[in-house]
């Protein structure tokens, strides 16, 4: 069975996000989208509930998982037993860190390959960071967050 992991914050979910969930599900048996607990961070939302939101979007994909973790992604791909971790690259500045990061995972855990995948191009600017900034601001967020999301991101970034 080949697995794989997505890991990110999700903070909110993006339909950047979204795609690469739906593109990286086609591409292996079993995909884990985990979310990444990250106390150097003060999230918009919880842990717990970016996992729930990301399961209300994942329901017509049976072999997607959400789950948590906390600690060295590399540990948390072995536990999981995922041969592959799947990471969005936007632009060349993304490609940058996580060509950084994939090296030093291969490092770490050598069996562990990093597949890249873009999302549509509609989506490379699309970020959390500037969905929270819109948001915040009361801008509009239908072409940034899935539709089934939007209202409920948009009250809590609102606040």
């Amino acid at each position: 069975m080949r697995s794989a992991i997505y890991p990110g914050s999700f903070d909110p979910v993006t339909l950047g996000h979204w795609d690469l969930i739906q593109r990286a599900a086609k591409l292996v048996d079993r995909l884990v989208v985990a979310v990444l607990h990250n106390p150097a961070k003060t999230p918009a939302f919880t842990v717990e509930e970016r996992a729930a939101m990301l399961e209300e979007l994942t329901t017509s994909l049976p072999n997607v998982e959400i789950t948590t973790f906390h600690g060295l992604l590399v540990d948390f791909a072995k536990a999981q037993n995922a041969q592959f971790i799947v990471r969005g690259v936007r632009a060349f500045s993304d490609f940058e860190y996580e060509f950084q990061m994939a090296l030093m995972n291969r490092k770490l855990a050598p069996e562990l390959e990093t597949v890249f995948l873009m999302p549509k191009e509609k989506y490379s600017a699309v970020s959390s960071r500037l969905v929270r900034e819109i948001g915040t601001m009361g801008g509009n967020l239908s072409e940034l967050v899935p539709e089934a999301l939007r209202e409920r991101v948009a009250r809590r970034l609102a606040k």
